[in-house]
């Protein structure tokens, strides 16, 4: 899902390793960080209320999905009590799959659909969690900041914390801006 925050390509490692070497000649080392956008993701109040207005919005589907589960497991507990003709457990029988098949559709396209407006949301905030990534590279002096997936870095290096504090900032102001009249 956050695999497209990092598009490392061999230019882009040939233009760090040309960094390094050009501030280690000037007797400078260059200022590292690193963002674990999984822990962006899972934790910026932006997606946290993103998630809930799903959650709300599918909500409705899920609740008719879970009726038509509890309604199969009655016809399934007529069907186990034995009380049937054969004509009547075989229709039964017949009834009992259309609904689970019918069910096992709806709960797909439900999954389906939910996923594609996940990763909707994600994508719609991609741009407002890399501004605030560089406004604190800026602030704090930072030349080059990484985000997850890396193989290694080091917890001195993380700046996830400022970059979810920024975001916070962010989303209390569009709070805000959205109570006013």
């Amino acid at each position: 899902m956050y695999n497209h925050f990092v598009n490392i390509r061999p230019t882009f490692l040939l233009c760090l390793l040309a960094l390094l070497v050009s501030n280690s000649a000037l007797g400078q080392s260059p200022r590292i960080g690193y963002v674990n956008m999984k822990a962006v993701l899972d934790n910026a109040p932006q997606v946290v209320a993103g998630r809930d207005a799903l959650d709300l919005e599918f909500r409705p589907r899920n609740d008719v999905i879970e009726v038509a589960e509890a309604e199969l497991r009655a016809l399934e507990q007529r069907l186990q009590s034995g009380d049937l003709s054969s004509e009547d457990r075989g229709r039964l029988e017949r009834t009992i799959r259309e609904n689970q098949r019918r069910i096992n559709r709806q709960r797909e396209d439900l999954r389906d659909e939910l996923s594609f407006r996940r990763t909707e949301e994600v994508q719609r905030l991609e741009d407002q969690i890399n501004i605030a990534v560089q406004q604190i590279a800026k602030r704090y002096g930072y030349d080059l900041v990484l985000s997850s997936p890396v193989v290694y870095a080091d917890e001195a290096l993380d700046i996830t914390d400022l970059i979810l504090q920024r975001l916070q900032e962010e989303f209390d102001a569009d709070q805000l801006e959205q109570e006013q009249p």
